[in-house]
């Protein structure tokens, strides 16, 4: 039987192992992507999108851009066709980065097919193709939804249009999946948001004064943020202000509650897309053009039927 030291002594060591094997797979195998498609999934694990319509990024990123998505009207069966997001903004654009340097606009796209659409396997995607995606990792949004694509960040300079190479479904081996009209949901970002997945503010946001008062100190931080001091007359307040933000007042300036204190650095925002595809039946197709050309034909034959009582018409008034 162990002693109360011994079982102190195991508990501390167990203790000891468990923060070495969390430091050492922090620091050996790192995150991939700690941006918004990592934070996308962890505020909203499930699915992207919301019952409301409203796709989780926006959550985060406040601003409203606009984002396209160009997807051909109808696909056949088992084949792999180009959904392109196009992701516009001023190149010129730079936006605060964490430590409230300067610097490029990032872009990720959250794209949402019709369940049994995927992503191409790398042996399905045209040579042509290929060379549009290239440097491009698409990801499930989470295990078992591989219709669901999230792709970011990518350096803005280079992607304002992002490739996906789409496989739609063969109904003939899919039985869960039927010829017809299905829904595809775009949610594009540019920039950093303005808020963590934790609710707290990021450096790319306008700052304001929470109450009333006469700013009696500016003091600056050495990471390069402010301390505002505001005067109420009955206390001190004081405003804190990340790096990144410019300030625009100064020492002795009475502000109102709500009064701006710094510019708004944020150039970025998300915007979302709402389209359709038909996943059309080769035999459908086929039936269609066979009875377009019934439909030639026999307008063919009226013509000449015409043309044949014409002249009939014209021989027996001749007589």
């Amino acid at each position: 039987m162990r002693t109360p030291l011994q079982q102190l002594s195991k508990t501390v060591l167990v203790a000891i192992a468990t923060v070495v094997v969390f430091l050492g797979t922090v620091l050996s195998l790192p995150q991939s992507a700690a941006a918004y498609p990592f934070w996308a999934q962890q505020t909203a694990p499930e699915t992207p999108r919301e019952a409301t319509g409203r796709i989780v990024c926006a959550n985060c990123h406040l601003a409203k851009k606009p984002s396209e998505i160009e997807i051909p009207q109808a696909v056949l069966p088992n084949t792999v066709f180009e959904a392109v997001v196009k992701i516009p903004y001023d190149l010129n654009s730079q936006q605060p980065l964490g430590d409230g340097s300067k610097g490029g606009l990032n872009v990720g796209a959250v794209l949402m097919l019709p369940e049994g659409f995927k992503i191409a396997p790398e042996d399905r995607i045209p040579e042509e193709m290929k060379e549009k995606t290239e440097g491009l990792y698409y990801q499930t949004y989470k295990e078992g939804m591989d219709n669901v694509v999230i792709v970011g960040p990518l350096p803005g300079e280079q992607y304002q249009e992002i490739v996906f190479p789409v496989l739609s479904p063969d109904p003939a081996t899919d039985k869960s999946v039927h010829f017809g009209k299905y829904s595809v949901h775009l949610g594009a970002n540019r920039g950093r948001g303005q808020l963590y997945p934790t609710g707290d503010p990021t450096n790319n946001n306008l700052f304001k004064a929470s109450v009333a008062g006469t700013i009696s100190l500016i003091s600056q931080d050495e990471a390069g943020g402010y301390q505002v001091s505001l005067n109420t007359g009955d206390k001190t307040v004081v405003e804190n202000i990340p790096a990144g933000p410019e300030l625009i007042v100064a020492e002795g300036q009475q502000v109102a509650a709500g009064e701006a204190l710094t510019t708004n650095p944020n150039v970025g925002g998300f915007g979302q897309k709402d389209t359709e595809v038909v996943l059309q039946s080769p035999a459908r197709v086929t039936g269609l053009v066979l009875f377009i050309a019934l439909i030639m034909l026999a307008q063919i034959f009226l013509v000449l039927k015409k043309k044949q009582i014409e002249r009939v018409q014209a021989a027996e008034m001749n007589f």
